[in-house]
């Protein structure tokens, strides 16, 4: 990832006011260093200029700032307009996109305003994840201080933990003061054991995937349970995988070095991403539109 590759906007009055990003930054966090820390959404526009469920993405970051006892009113149709121009002019197929709300303006960028806009190319997910699945590692010290809201400081915390080119691990696990797996850095952990899917019903950051996923699990006929799965219990998994807004269900086949099932992604996570995917395409929409 080069400078060139990322675009930079604060969300004004007058509607996207280009920002000049650090000539050092490879990555979103690294384009808020120095800012006052805040609370965001980081989420992939499909066919160019449309999003997934961006109403959620919203709300949880009106829930993130509520959690934290701010008082700011997050003007939406302005964001939803910014964003909606921003991502409509942006080079190339489609973009990975990042809205930060500030806890004080970002004057040292040139701006008066709290609300960010960050843009750089999306990558997608090689399909040999999809079709081999990946490994993961445990994180063993890092854990969110307020699980339920997205916020810039845990983004930074987790950088450490970002896999890196030819790293064997492709994300890391978050785990309790009990060794129970919560979730993923930037995912979501889900686990198949006697035929039902686990997830951690506590102590995790609500996923906009994890909660589209949710909701197709009863059209699939699959049994569900919000408990945490032990890193213990790893053995007893029939199948593991990891969901985000960039990757929608990646299949986990092997955790810290011991073999999920029988190292192969199963038919459970690959129904649930086959159903994810036709929901997609039913409901993906542009920023503007609220129909």
């Amino acid at each position: 990832m080069t400078m060139g590759d990322f675009r930079l906007y604060a969300v004004t009055e007058k509607g996207a006011q280009p920002l000049e990003a650090p000539e050092e930054a490879t990555d979103f966090a690294d384009l808020y260093a120095g800012l006052a820390p805040g609370v965001y959404s980081a989420l992939r526009t499909f066919e160019h200029n449309k999003f997934l469920d961006l109403e959620a993405h919203i709300a949880r970051t009106r829930l993130s700032m509520e959690l934290l006892g701010w008082q700011y009113a997050l003007d939406e149709a302005r964001l939803r307009q910014v964003l909606h121009e921003v991502v409509t002019s942006f080079p190339g197929q489609n973009a990975r996109v990042r809205f930060d709300v500030l806890a004080k303006a970002a004057s040292q960028l040139g701006t008066d305003s709290r609300v960010l806009i960050a843009l750089k190319p999306f990558k997608p997910v090689p399909a040999r994840y999809y079709e081999e699945g990946v490994g993961v590692d445990f994180a063993p010290t890092l854990q969110r201080e307020l699980a339920r809201a997205k916020t810039a400081d845990f983004a930074q915390q987790r950088h450490r933990y970002l896999p890196r080119e030819n790293q064997q691990h492709y994300e890391h696990l978050i785990l309790d003061d009990k060794g129970y797996i919560l979730e993923g850095t930037k995912s979501n952990f889900w686990a198949v054991r006697d035929g039902v899917v686990w997830t951690s019903g506590r102590g995790v950051l609500e996923g906009v995937t994890r909660k589209i996923v949710l909701s197709l699990l009863p059209e699939l006929e699959l049994g569900l349970r919000l408990e945490a799965i032990h890193r213990d219990e790893i053995s007893e998994l029939e199948e593991a995988a990891i969901s985000g807004s960039s990757k929608a269900i990646v299949p986990v086949v092997n955790i810290k070095g011991q073999r999920v099932g029988n190292g192969r992604p199963g038919p459970i996570f690959h129904a649930i991403l086959d159903c994810y995917r036709e929901y997609v395409a039913s409901v993906i929409k542009t920023a503007v539109d609220l129909g």
